[in-house]
């Protein structure tokens, strides 16, 4: 088996050398939010990445305190060391029109379908033709080069590209194969012409070497059920996963020893009540049962956690862990989260 197939396994070789960074993950996992720090991470020393959102949820707008965002690349972060990310809220809609005026040159007629709401009833009726309209807006600020932004089939092949990165936050995994598989969605569209060849160049794209699909995930059997279903999927579409980012981690509170004590048995119920009546604490009993509770369930979820994180490691895919932050994520947390990753080794 060739090291493309085994993967990297190392949280830096991961990334590196990867333009475009496909982001999945079970809904709850906070993807959204690690896919804004991944694109920070990736800006980092200079580097000009994009985020895209393809859901329609305005989530980024969301994450970052602004205002809904329109269908156009929008510098929104600023990196230290001269990176930027600009975000893009992509829409099916407008994408199709897009596509029609750079390939065709059919801006009037795009506008005029559009006023007909026939723009809107084709990506409704065939969600194949909405899934490569949405790869493909990523797929192609991954292959534009600079200065070719309305015309890309008359770039320099010599000039650099516009981007460093490209970060897209995805749909859950529940629906992350039939997303990426764009050729299998469009087979009922169209075999020839130019949306077939647009699905082609798309999956030329992401089934290259420079794609990666990384998965976040929680500590918590579900989620990670989803993980290995979804790299399980995405591998026999010969699509190649990248890291495993387990979010939300926190930290046990107890040594091993009183972990293990308490998850068989729990604390000793006779000895914490003592203590409490000795403090003259009111209803020493009850309040010693309720802290013997809540130590108990405590071990018990540092027991599952453990077990979730090994079966993940067995995956093979580098593993990396982010912290639960308290009081929800604004732009010092998305910080936060960013450094971590470079801790870890993740970079372009």
């Amino acid at each position: 088996m060739s090291d493309r197939e085994h993967g990297p396994q190392h949280p830096g070789d991961a990334c590196a050398g990867a333009r475009l960074h496909i982001v999945t993950g079970k809904g709850g996992t906070g993807k959204t939010t690690i896919a804004a720090a991944l694109a920070q991470a990736l800006a980092a020393d200079g580097g000009r990445v994009l985020l895209v959102e393809v859901e329609g949820r305005q989530g980024v707008a969301t994450l970052l305190g602004s205002p809904p965002l329109p269908y156009e690349e929008r510098e929104m972060l600023s990196v230290p060391g001269g990176g930027s990310v600009s975000v893009l809220a992509a829409d099916a809609e407008a994408a199709l029109l897009e596509y029609l005026e750079m390939f065709y040159g059919m801006r009037r007629a795009g506008q005029a379908l559009n006023r007909l709401g026939a723009v809107d009833f084709a990506t409704t009726i065939a969600p194949g033709l909405r899934d490569v309209l949405l790869t493909g807006k990523a797929t192609e600020a991954v292959r534009r080069r600079r200065g070719a932004r309305r015309r890309p089939s008359a770039a320099d092949p010599a000039a650099p590209f516009h981007y460093d990165a490209v970060v897209m936050d995805a749909p859950p995994t529940g629906r992350i194969s039939q997303f990426l598989n764009v050729n299998s969605e469009v087979a009922g569209l169209a075999r020839v012409g130019p949306i077939r060849n647009h699905a082609d160049k798309v999956m030329e794209v992401i089934r290259s070497g420079r794609t990666l699909v990384h998965f976040v995930t929680l500590l918590e059997e579900m989620p990670a059920q989803e993980t290995r279903d979804g790299i399980a999927e995405i591998s026999e579409l010969g699509l190649a996963a990248g890291m495993v980012l387990v979010n939300m981690a926190r930290p046990p509170l107890l040594d091993d020893a009183s972990l293990e004590a308490a998850a068989n048995g729990g604390p000793d119920l006779d000895a914490l009540a003592a203590g409490f009546g000795e403090a003259r604490v009111e209803n020493p009993r009850e309040l010693a049962a309720s802290l013997a509770g809540e130590v108990r369930g405590h071990a018990l979820r540092v027991r599952l956690e453990r077990r979730v994180r090994s079966d993940l490691e067995e995956l093979g895919r580098p593993l990396l862990e982010l912290p639960l932050l308290a009081g929800g994520v604004d732009r010092a947390a998305l910080d936060e989260l960013t450094r971590r990753l470079a801790e870890q080794g993740v970079r372009r």
